[in-house]
C-alpha cells in the first residue's frame, strides 16, 4: 500500500474535544472529508499530556493505529471536531 505524500498540506486546522472544547491538535489536514484519522508526522502542535486522552475530561477520543506502515491515531467517531 501507498504510504501518506511526503510533503504535508499547507493547511492546518484546530482539533478540539467534542465533550468539552478543549484544543487537542493542530494538525495540517488534506481534503475536505472527515476526519478519520490523524498522522503523527502531520501533528504541527499537540495539546495532550497523555497519547489519546483529552487533556480537560479524560474521555478517550482516538486509538494509535498504523496505517500504510505509518503510526496515526484512528479517531472515534463523534468523539472530536475540527475548523
Amino acid at each position: 500500500m501507498a504510504k501518506p505524500n511526503r510533503k504535508p498540506p499547507a493547511k492546518a486546522v484546530d482539533i478540539f474535544c467534542a465533550k468539552c472544547r478543549s484544543n487537542l491538535f493542530k494538525y495540517r489536514k488534506g481534503g475536505k472529508g472527515a476526519l478519520i484519522k490523524c498522522f503523527k508526522e502531520r501533528i504541527v502542535e499537540d495539546y495532550t499530556s497523555t497519547s489519546c486522552l483529552c487533556p480537560e475530561c479524560g474521555s478517550e477520543f482516538a486509538r494509535e493505529a498504523l496505517i500504510r506502515g505509518t503510526p496515526a491515531f484512528k479517531i472515534i467517531g463523534g468523539k472530536v471536531s475540527f475548523k
